[in-house]
């Protein structure tokens, strides 16, 4: 656990970053159920892979701002110029395959919905509709994967998903509640 300068007892991860501070407070660990956001999220994971998540936190409302604000239906009509212009900025991540998977995600995601699948239904049959709660007492009791974002990846990848292996699917589940690794003693741990 770790004390930051309101002297309350946060995750061990949260540094004392303020940008990370309020997305531990405000965001991470809680059940997030709209399709969007979690395609959002699941596309911001896939770019933190092989980084730290500050690094991507940082650079999120670029992301948002150069993929459109994360709606699939507006990602799909970035051209090859679009995307050659993406890797040249140093708002995002410039890494081809990291901003080729959010395209890629974007169609495959609008295939679901041509098939009547509902995304946020989707994600939370893994866990059966209902948040897992840990009681996990050090950071480094918590696991970077389990059989659920195995599975979750595993299903994500045969729908033609990139870059959602299963240690970013677990991460994408503790973000959006549908695992709750807040530590026993952590404020947020409600």
């Amino acid at each position: 656990m770790i004390e930051n300068n309101d002297k309350l007892t946060r995750c061990a991860w949260v540094t004392k970053d303020p940008l990370y501070i309020k997305y531990h407070d405000e965001e991470w660990g809680k059940p997030e159920y709209d399709s969007l956001r979690l395609f959002e999220m699941i596309c911001l994971e896939g770019q933190q892979a092989g980084l730290s998540w500050i690094t991507i936190l940082k650079k999120r409302q670029n992301y948002k701002k150069l993929f459109c604000n994360f709606d699939p239906y507006q990602i799909i009509k970035l051209t090859e110029n679009d995307i050659n212009n993406l890797l040249l900025t140093s708002e995002i991540i410039r890494h081809k395959g990291k901003i080729n998977s959010i395209l890629n995600n974007a169609k495959c995601y609008i295939k679901m919905e041509v098939d009547n699948e509902d995304f946020s239904e989707f994600i939370w049959s893994f866990v059966n509709n209902k948040p897992i709660v840990n009681s996990w007492i050090h950071i480094n009791d918590i696991p970077t994967e389990s059989i659920q974002s195995n599975a979750l990846s595993k299903a994500l990848k045969k729908r033609g998903f990139k870059f959602v292996g299963a240690t970013t699917c677990y991460a994408f589940m503790q973000a959006c509640g549908l695992i709750n690794d807040h530590l026993l003693n952590c404020i947020n741990r409600k």
